[in-house]
C-alpha cells in the first residue's frame, strides 16, 4: 500500500483552492463546490474538503501537521520568503536554519501550516 493523497478540512474550498492554485502555481485536476483536488508529479495528491461536507464530521483543529515544499537552495527559499510576504500571506516562522535546511513557515486561510525548505547538502 502507498498513500498518495493527503486532504485538508477547509472552511470555504473556493477560497482555498484559489489559494493553494496561486502558491503552487497549478490548477486543480477536480473542483467541485465541497471538494478540490490538485495533482502534482509523481502522484501526489492535495485535497480540499469543505469540513461542512465532511463524513464522519470532523472534530479536529488545524495546524497540527504541514504540508511541506523542497526547493532548489537557500537563495531560492529567500526569494520565495520574499515573494510570500510582500504578498500578504501570514509567516508562522521567517527563514531559519535548522537540522533539516534554511527554512520558513507560512500558514493557508484555515491555519493549515505550509513550510518551504532547503535541505542540507549531505
Amino acid at each position: 500500500m502507498t498513500p498518495n493523497l493527503v486532504i485538508l478540512y477547509v472552511d470555504d474550498t473556493e477560497r482555498s483552492s484559489a489559494f493553494y492554485e496561486a502558491l503552487l502555481e497549478v490548477k486543480p485536476a477536480e473542483r467541485s463546490p465541497a471538494f478540490a483536488m490538485f495533482v502534482f508529479p509523481g502522484g501526489i495528491k492535495l485535497g480540499l474538503w469543505s469540513r461542512k461536507a465532511v463524513e464522519p464530521a470532523v472534530t479536529g483543529s488545524t495546524g497540527a501537521f504541514e504540508i511541506d515544499v523542497p526547493l532548489a537552495n537557500g537563495a531560492e527559499v529567500d526569494a520565495a520568503f520574499a515573494r510570500l510576504s510582500a504578498a500578504g500571506h501570514t509567516i508562522l516562522q521567517e527563514p531559519t536554519d535548522m537540522a533539516f535546511g534554511h527554512n520558513f513557515v507560512i500558514a493557508d486561510p484555515d491555519g493549515h501550516r505550509i513550510r518551504f525548505y532547503n535541505p542540507p547538502a549531505r
